[in-house]
């Protein structure tokens, strides 16, 4: 037995609450979906443009790092040059004692925390002789700008270092690839990376509108690609 209740309106249009309710409802869910995509326009527009200044950044330093081989771009980086430090007449017993000291004789302060390696003692070939190699020890300081790289053999009277001044170009180039930077860059540049993968994630869901048929287009391409990049990688 059904129960639709069916009124009229003033002009005599007869109006069905059951249907009535059925489309209020549907207006409601809706609208719900309407608020969650306005939110979801705002979150890609904000965190587009946080990711577009750095973007250009690393967009262009990202072009030169990917041609700088097979276009030959004519732009110099960095200006490298060698030198042989005396050491002073006391020795030093680990290569983190050597650090400090070629901070203070150098006046560097590196922004990243140097690099500091130690290889044992080995046995090399040289010329068809087996010769004895020292302990070597290399310590790289590093700042966006300016990069000093030390090597030692335990034993020697001096210390060999290669000295890299980075031009305007290789500044950006190693602020590209995080040479010598604090953690805070660190972190900045993750946020930006992080910026994109949102940015990519809120466009296929604004351009899917939530509709159920684009929603598994996107779903099965996205399943597509990973596939083929576990494929490849897998190789």
């Amino acid at each position: 037995m059904s129960t639709d209740v069916t009124f009229r309106t003033r002009e005599g249009k007869p109006v069905n609450m059951s249907g009535a309710a059925s489309h209020a409802k549907h207006v409601r869910r809706r609208s719900k979906r309407a608020i969650f995509l306005t939110w979801l326009r705002k979150i890609h527009l904000y965190v587009g443009l946080w990711g577009a200044v750095f973007g250009l950044l690393f967009g262009g330093t990202g072009i030169l790092l990917n041609h700088r081989a097979i276009l030959k771009i004519p732009v110099e980086k960095t200006v490298q040059s060698t030198a042989q430090l005396t050491l002073p007449a006391n020795n030093f017993s680990t290569p983190e004692e050597m650090s400090k000291w070629l901070q203070k004789e150098l006046d560097f302060a590196p922004v990243a925390p140097p690099i500091v390696k130690s290889q044992p003692a080995k046995i090399v070939l040289w010329n068809d002789l087996e010769v004895q190699q020292p302990e070597r020890w290399t310590i790289a300081l590093n700042r966006p700008g300016r990069g000093v790289s030390a090597e030692y053999f335990v034993g020697n009277r001096f210390v060999k270092l290669d000295h890299v001044d980075a031009t305007p170009i290789g500044t950006l180039t190693r602020l590209h690839m995080s040479v010598g930077v604090s953690a805070f860059w660190i972190l900045l540049a993750d946020s930006i990376a992080g910026s994109l993968i949102l940015l990519s994630i809120t466009g296929l869901l604004l351009w899917t509108q939530l509709h159920t048929v684009r929603s598994i287009a996107v779903m099965t391409s996205v399943g597509a690609l990973l596939a083929g990049v576990w494929f490849m990688w897998s190789i």
